[in-house]
């Protein structure tokens, strides 16, 4: 099979209309894995598209990491089904904002930190790099902690130490990307196979209701009128909607080695948001079934107020009348804290690569990364235990819903404009859907900033 040379940063940016942006594309982000995988130039649509399948599911990994299990526990165990119109919504807000990543990353041939860079002065520029790794940061710290109580629940391991033992992941890594990016791909669709399947089990012993599963999916205005309910509900929405997403999703779709002319180039964007959509829906069933889990389960037995995922799985055993449910829960979480590890890795690298041009061996940024968010969540797992630590997980859950703002709006203003997406810029009815969610999550923001400054 004939496969074409990845395309160059010269010729993947052709086309561009000169002036578009204030600064030259430099060298891509995850320069080590940029157009490795190979498209063969004459194959069927299908062949295609199995090629392009694989980013959209390291972008649906962080659409149920361990700090999504933390809020939809607590949503499930405090008000049922309820905010399964939540997760429905944040994940077609995903699967729209996913989209216009795919169309920057190929036909501005720029991950969004990069485009940011080159379409803002330093000014603008550095206080988005800023907030991107605090929320990359947000992230590593929900990764941390569920990683630990997984290795708690599962092999008695301290929380403390088990926080600490995360730091060896970067191995796991490293070891990876020298194999080829395609094994990085392989582990994450592995793992989480792992958790469907372990949900799957798990949601066959609790009997939901399915007529209030349904009744769920319906927004209600309590979403809004209830402080505690919209908390939750932001914890859902920053756990679904995930800013360091933004960034990885427009880098990671050119690792693919697309044909570099404009119809070429319109295929890769097809293809990348068919790949993205895909995985984001199968993320949708592990997001929905852990809420439906707390709620047949915890909520159904007036148990309100299960947040911390130890509880979760010390009830769980009782609750269904099966010593494997709380096994299969903490396989679940572990996996997930895995296949976090693997796109907050990258994620981090693209932001760091793309808003400052730094280069960093990858061992090093994973342990900087890492140590960054080791610290608190050491310091309040031995001070205050699990409970804590759980609290802590839904904290970093509304952190990233804050940061959200800051990744959209340039990510929606940049792919509105032909002057630096040519003609690659998204259709109008597009930027007008993200646009609306931009607003709504910004006044979503500032209605629960205000709610708990008054009290």
């Amino acid at each position: 099979m004939h496969a074409k040379s990845p395309p160059s940063a010269d010729v993947m940016t052709a086309g561009q209309p000169p002036g578009g942006w204030r600064a030259e594309r430099g060298e891509p982000s995850l320069s080590e894995v940029f157009g490795s995988v190979r498209v063969a130039a004459g194959a069927s649509f299908w062949r295609k598209l199995v090629a392009f399948l694989g980013p959209g599911y390291l972008v649906a990994v962080g659409y149920m990491d361990p700090g999504n299990w933390a809020t939809s526990l607590a949503g499930g165990s405090r008000y049922g089904y309820a905010l399964l119109s939540v997760a429905l919504m944040s994940n077609v807000m995903a699967i729209l904002l996913q989209a216009l990543c795919a169309r920057l990353g190929v036909g501005a041939g720029r991950d969004l930190a990069q485009a940011c860079r080159d379409a803002y002065p330093r000014w603008v520029a550095w206080p988005l790099w800023l907030f991107a790794e605090i929320a990359i940061a947000a992230t590593d710290l929900a990764e941390i902690i569920g990683t630990a109580i997984g290795l708690n629940l599962l092999f008695g391991v301290p929380l403390a130490i088990g926080v600490l033992l995360t730091a060896a992941d970067v191995f796991l890594i490293l070891a990876l990307q020298a194999l080829g990016f395609r094994w990085v791909e392989a582990l994450v669709v592995a793992l989480l196979a792992v958790i469907a399947a372990c949900f799957s089990i798990q949601i066959a012993m609790a009997h939901p209701d399915w007529g209030g599963v349904l009744r769920g999916f319906v927004p209600t205005p309590a979403l809004v009128a209830d402080r505690d309910m919209l908390y939750l509900a932001l914890g859902i929405l920053g756990a679904t909607v995930m800013p360091h997403n933004l960034y990885l999703h427009s880098g990671l779709v050119q690792t693919r080695a697309y044909e570099a002319d404009d119809a070429g180039r319109r295929q890769a964007i097809r293809l990348s948001t068919i790949d993205s959509t895909i995985a984001l829906c199968f993320a949708l069933t592990i997001n929905a079934s852990i809420l439906i889990l707390a709620a047949a389960t915890f909520h159904s037995t007036g148990r309100y107020d299960v947040a911390e995922l130890d509880r979760a799985h010390a009830f769980l055993a009782p609750l269904l009348g099966s010593s494997l449910a709380p096994t299969l829960f903490g396989i679940a979480l572990i996996c997930c804290g895995l296949n976090s590890t693997v796109t907050a890795t990258l994620a981090g690298q693209v932001v760091m690569e793309g808003f400052i041009a730094i280069k960093l061996a990858p061992w090093l940024r994973r342990l900087v990364t890492r140590s960054i968010a080791i610290v608190p969540a050491a310091l309040v797992t031995i001070w205050s235990g699990d409970k804590g630590a759980g609290q802590l997980l839904i904290l970093s859950q509304v952190i990233l819903s804050l940061q959200l703002p800051f990744a959209i709006v340039p990510l929606v203003w940049i792919t509105a404009s032909r002057a630096k997406m040519g003609r690659f810029v998204a259709p109008r009815w597009l930027t007008a859907a993200t646009a609306v969610i931009a607003a709504l999550i910004i006044a979503l923001n500032i209605k629960l900033v205000v709610d708990f400054a008054v009290g």
